[in-house]
């Protein structure tokens, strides 16, 4: 049920009395003159149910997942303002009228949000909810508009004329303009404006926020379904690494996640959280772009983290910006054992493990500062190679090294066995020159939102990284991957360095007979 925002009452009295005062005044020595009685009645009448508007003429609806605001503001065009604060705002061409709708996005739920992840067959009726949230919120908002404009266009007349008659005469005029308005928005409805916005702000510079318009108005009846499909593979991903060796827990083996490039993706956290529990994980590693555009309203996205059951060791990437990374230390200062944010060189101890890292040094979404490219990724890479070679000299060498772009973390190369990044969307690994191995993580949200717009959707990946807890080698790590949005598919890999000949016993030691190379296991 909406409930209803008021404005402050003593500032919109005191405009009014002023208003009031000054009309008063004005119109006193128009009495013997009809057309002009009649052109300030209509005058006193617009004026009053504008500061009726103004005070009173908002009402609050949770729509779906999300808090808004409605309102209605006199215009000359009319159309819907959604207003996403602060990346700008959609204006769609929904109908012709002198009153615009305006929206304002005022935050994202994050326990409704989650409620739907974690119960994905409320999916299928999200479209409904949303549907009926906004007959409920218009109709609430129509009728208290009515009442504003009457209670305005009245008082203001009242205190104009000091005439009941003329104050009511008032109130019916603006409520046949009301009705004459919402008639001809009405008549004039445009139901297919969505498919056609138009950006400003943040968002007409940084389409991909929302990306095609057009495909994801079309098709979001197929993405609600599809990514309640994408939440259930995690089940299909249990039945998969069932078929594989597994490595079993013993106090020689520690166990990483891997995961990047989330991207704003809810059903991330509910996988992270999953495989966590599934593979007994020690800590994970988060090598960046949690966020699309480091806004925010964006960092109530980040409440999960400290309870999904692990350790949580991030670095900042390219969409994570220095207000993300605040949030992120305003996290670890409030759980320090369960979060921990990499930056300048700094080691931190986790699960056994000495991790280094430094946040990207390019904010992409900063459409104000030209991106200096991989030039700039080198410069603070070799940074990064400073503080490792201080910790080396000090006795204390660092285990992993971990960057957002590659890049950046190549340049770690000979000072740490295992550097990780992300950044790609396409997981790699190799080894470089001087024997340092850099394993490049996929996205583990599916790319977020932007799964929908081509014709394959990204996968969603992960890898489990099993790491010698005395020597911290890399014995051999499981690739982990989701067949996305539109693929009922879920499939493990394992691995083993070339080193480690199959068939021989790391640590840790398999449970059954050690893969030969790579064992992929498909469950449909």
């Amino acid at each position: 049920m909406a409930s209803v925002v008021t404005k402050p009452s003593r500032i919109a009295g005191g405009w009014f009395k002023q208003v009031a005062d000054r009309l008063a005044h004005r119109f006193a020595a128009t009495t013997r003159r009809p057309h002009r009685r009649a052109a300030g009645l209509v005058l006193v009448t617009l004026l009053g149910a504008w500061l009726g508007l103004l005070a009173v003429g908002s009402v609050r609806e949770p729509v779906g997942p999300v808090d808004t605001t409605m309102t209605l503001r006199p215009s000359f065009s009319g159309g819907t303002k959604i207003n996403v604060a602060p990346l700008g705002a959609l204006t769609l061409d929904s109908h012709t009228a002198p009153l615009r709708l305006d929206v304002d996005v005022d935050e994202l739920d994050q326990e409704r949000a989650s409620a739907l992840v974690d119960h994905p067959e409320r999916i299928e009726g999200l479209q409904d909810e949303i549907s009926g949230d906004v007959r409920s919120g218009a109709l609430d908002l129509g009728v208290r508009s009515a009442v504003a404009v009457l209670t305005g266009s009245c008082a203001l007349a009242l205190a104009v004329y000091r005439r009941p008659r003329r104050a009511l005469a008032a109130g019916g005029l603006s409520l046949a303009l009301l009705m004459a308005c919402g008639a001809t928005a009405a008549l004039t409805w445009n139901p297919k404006s969505v498919l056609e916005p138009k950006f400003s702000g943040l968002l007409a510079s940084a389409p991909s926020v929302v990306g095609n318009a057009r495909s994801i108005a079309t098709e979001f009846d197929v993405y609600q379904q599809e990514l309640a499909r994408l939440v259930t593979n995690v089940t299909k991903l249990y039945d998969a690494a069932s078929t594989l060796p597994a490595y079993q827990p013993d106090p020689s083996t520690t166990r990483v996640l891997h995961v990047s490039d989330i991207h704003l993706n809810p059903a991330a956290w509910h996988i992270v959280r999953s495989l966590v529990e599934q593979y007994k994980i020690d800590v994970i590693i988060d090598t960046g772009d949690t966020m699309d555009h480091g806004t925010a309203p964006e960092n109530g996205f980040l409440e999960p983290i400290p309870d999904l059951g692990a350790p949580y060791v991030w670095v900042r990437g390219n969409h994570d910006s220095k207000t993300t990374q605040k949030a992120m230390e305003e996290l670890a200062g409030a759980s320090p054992s369960k979060v921990h944010v990499l930056d300048g060189g700094e080691p931190v101890d986790v699960a056994g493990l000495r991790i280094a890292g430094w946040g990207d040094p390019q904010f992409t979404p900063d459409r104000s500062v030209a991106a200096e490219g991989d030039p700039a990724e080198r410069a603070e890479g070799r940074r990064l190679a400073g503080a490792l070679r201080s910790q080396r000299a000090a006795g204390s060498p660092v285990d992993i090294a971990v960057g957002h772009n590659p890049v950046l973390a190549e340049q770690t190369d000979g000072l740490v066995p295992l550097a990780l990044a992300g950044h790609t969307h396409n997981r790699s690994t190799r080894v470089l020159p001087h024997d340092t191995r850099l394993m490049i993580e996929g996205s583990t949200g599916g790319s977020g939102l932007r799964a929908v717009e081509g014709e394959t959707p990204d996968k969603v990946q992960a890898s489990v990284l099993y790491l010698d807890r005395d020597s911290k080698r890399l014995q051999a790590w499981d690739e982990i991957d989701l067949g996305g949005l539109g693929l009922s598919k879920a499939e493990v890999s394992r691995h083993l360095p070339e080193e480690i000949e199959p068939g021989s016993s790391p640590s840790p030691s398999p449970s059954v007979p050690s893969p030969t190379g790579t064992s992929p296991a498909t469950g449909r």
